[in-house]
């Protein structure tokens, strides 16, 4: 029981729309996010946008552990969240200005 989608359980179908909406919404999110990567003005534009798409992967990834309702991917998404972290502080810290 603990494998199977919330849609084969019984009282599952509401969540597993809410689940459907947030997955939608997460990627539209990060099709406009993308948007914001590519004709980002400067190299922090770019950066807060890459900082969010890796926010929306995690919260990707905590869906899926939602509607599977598998806990082994959840360790993941910690890491995720601390390779952003460090990127963001390294780039931050090293980060050569614009010109323009």
């Amino acid at each position: 029981m603990a494998g199977q989608p919330l849609a084969q359980r019984n009282g599952g179908t509401d969540v597993t729309v809410t689940l459907v909406i947030a997955g939608t919404l997460l990627f539209v999110s990060a099709v406009l996010i993308t948007y914001r990567v590519i004709a980002g003005p400067n190299s922090l534009d770019r950066l807060v946008g890459v900082d969010a798409l890796l926010a929306l992967g995690i919260c990707g990834i905590a869906i899926w552990a939602v509607y599977t309702r598998d806990t082994s991917v959840l360790p993941a998404t910690v890491a995720l969240a601390l390779v952003g972290f460090i990127g963001s502080v390294s780039v931050a810290r090293f980060r050569v200005r614009d010109e323009g």
